[in-house]
């Protein structure tokens, strides 16, 4: 035991001091983004947010989209029922906003996700003269500066979509909220300079022309993941994402333990379905992480208790955390200084970030078990089985 504990320890603190350089080229490039001018690109753009029922925040989060410093844009609220309850606070956020904002009632999905029927029923209502489509979420609080930065890059013909990613805060100190935000942290750093990214449904932009060149509105006909596909549409046509850290969205989440395990469950399960290639190497990664500390543990107590010297066993267990908690520092950097606005409220809640990432790979770990053994997602009330990324029921 002692052995094979060596080897994977010495395994993970080397992969850990591989993470830390790219942690460190990862807060390099969000400082050079955060420098960079955005320039004057202003197309006619079109906002699409899809809304289901009432949630903590909705009516801050809806007016943040009416209140971007740039005036070239329109909005659109998409519901699939006119009964829908988030209705009347988006004619209140309709009401009093300085653009103009649409209602699109998008009716019930047919074997694909209701979030995807509902954008694809507003794209393919939205009249011509947009010449960009930028996707949001509900759930999230973007700044007056997020329309232009996230659209401002698309005037390089080469990029096919710009894109950006959550960063939770816990609206109260309950356990399943603070371990939601710590579980969401690490994602913010997979996206990069040099990575290879992916959209995130939350923040997106992609110019109307690409969108359709892409077959994107095909690869949503049976989806139940609207930025998976539309990544997996954007890959096949050989479409760069360009990650923009600038526009992080905070999202302020209240959350109990069944739905932590739902949203989680959710994310690993869609990821197994729609990128199976990294599934499997962050499956690996987390588990030969977890199995590490749990045979340190093991390690550290049988030889306390045989009275043996246990510092080198020690040592290298709190080398990998250590490493783990720098990750999080170089991540919490670049957070706060790409949402300064934000900054103290985050800092306030540093150890959520920085600590207690350490441990979250054993919540990973769960969400890979559970997406082995079922393929059934529950999101918004709705039950879906996803069959394959061109397949979904709808239960």
């Amino acid at each position: 035991m002692d052995t094979l504990f060596y080897l994977l320890a010495i395994t993970q603190i080397l992969l850990g001091a591989y993470l830390v350089w790219q942690g460190v080229q990862w807060l390099g490039f969000v400082r050079r983004r955060l420098h960079s001018d955005p320039g004057f690109y202003a197309p006619r753009v079109a906002v699409l947010c899809p809304c289901k029922g009432i949630e903590p925040g909705l009516e801050r989060n809806l007016v943040s989209l009416t209140e971007f410093e740039r005036q070239n844009y329109e909005i659109f609220f998409i519901l699939a029922s006119e009964k829908d309850s988030a209705r009347s606070i988006i004619e209140r956020v309709a009401k009093s906003s300085r653009v103009k904002t649409n209602v699109v009632i998008a009716g019930n999905p047919v074997n694909c996700g209701e979030k995807v029927n509902n954008l694809r029923v507003g794209v393919e209502q939205l009249p011509e003269e947009f010449e960009v489509l930028v996707f949001a979420d509900s759930d999230g609080r973007p700044g007056k500066h997020w329309l232009h930065h996230l659209v401002a890059p698309l005037a390089d013909s080469r990029v096919g979509a710009t894109s950006t990613m959550r960063w939770l805060i816990p609206n109260s100190g309950s356990l399943p909220a603070v371990l939601l935000a710590a579980w969401n942290a690490p994602i913010v750093t997979m996206l990069g300079e040099k990575a290879k990214n992916f959209c995130w449904g939350g923040g997106t932009a992609i110019r109307r022309a690409v969108f359709e060149q892409s077959g994107v509105l095909d690869e949503w006909k049976n989806s139940v993941s609207d930025d998976y596909s539309l990544t997996r549409a954007l890959e096949r046509t050989g479409q760069p994402i360009l990650f923009i850290p600038e526009c992080l969205t905070l999202s302020y989440v209240e959350t109990d333990f069944e739905g932590l395990l739902e949203f989680t469950n959710r994310q690993i399960l869609i990821t197994r379905i729609y990128s199976n290639k990294m599934w499997r190497v962050a499956a690996l990664t987390h588990l030969l992480y977890c199995v590490t500390l749990v045979l340190g543990l093991y390690v550290i107590l049988g030889t306390v208790l045989a009275q043996r010297p246990a510092f080198h066993f020690i040592t290298l267990a709190f080398l990998l955390l250590l490493l783990s908690s720098i990750r999080g520092v170089l991540r919490l950097t670049g957070v706060t200084e790409a949402l300064p606005a934000a900054r103290t409220q985050i800092m306030g809640q540093a150890w959520i970030y920085v600590l207690l990432t350490t441990v979250m790979p054993f919540l990973y770990l769960a969400n890979f078990v559970n997406s082995l053994v079922t393929r059934k997602i529950r999101w918004r009330g709705v039950t879906y089985e996803l069959v394959s990324p061109q397949q979904t029921r709808i239960k």
